[in-house]
This record gives C-alpha cells, sequence and structure tokens, in this order.
C-alpha cells in the first residue's frame, strides 16, 4: 500500500478550495481518504491563510513513508516558512 500526501479538491466551480490528504495511490481523485491533515485556499489574501496544516499528522505520516506530491511539497515548505516568520515576530 503506497501512500502519498497530495491534494483533493473541493468548493464550487469559480471558489477552489483544497484538502491536503494522505490517500494511496491508486485511489482515484475523489477517492476515500485515510486522514486529512489540512487544508489550501488559494484565494485568501494573507499566506498565513492559504495553507493550514497539522504537523503531527504530516510528520506521523512522512515518517510511515507517505511521499508529499510536488504541489504538496512545496505546500509544506510555504507553510514552514510562514509558521517560524510569525514566531519569530512575536
Amino acid at each position: 500500500m503506497a501512500v502519498v500526501l497530495r491534494l483533493q479538491r473541493i468548493g464550487k466551480r469559480t471558489q477552489p478550495h483544497y484538502r491536503i490528504v494522505a490517500i494511496e495511490k491508486s485511489s482515484g481523485p475523489y477517492g476515500q481518504p485515510l486522514e486529512i491533515v489540512g487544508h489550501y485556499n488559494p484565494k485568501a489574501e494573507k499566506d498565513k491563510e492559504k495553507v493550514t496544516i497539522n504537523e503531527e499528522k504530516v510528520a506521523r505520516w512522512e515518517k510511515n513513508g507517505a511521499k508529499p506530491s510536488e504541489t504538496v511539497g512545496s505546500l509544506l515548505i510555504r507553510a514552514r516558512k510562514t509558521e517560524k516568520a510569525a514566531a519569530g515576530q512575536k
């Protein structure tokens, strides 16, 4: 069973919203996810609101061998940068 972290589109035609899910690689684009680990809203104003990720769940799936897709990998990097920047401002 190969598990990947990828985006799953939800929302209306003109209002895209994505879930970041852990799902079997062989499942289709609307297959049942094993777990929802975050959300991505490309239309949000601020970077902090665009990507919401549960780091504990992501770390657990990556530890168990799940590979993030190219897009999810870049979103993870961006979310981690914004978290560090927010922590540095406090």
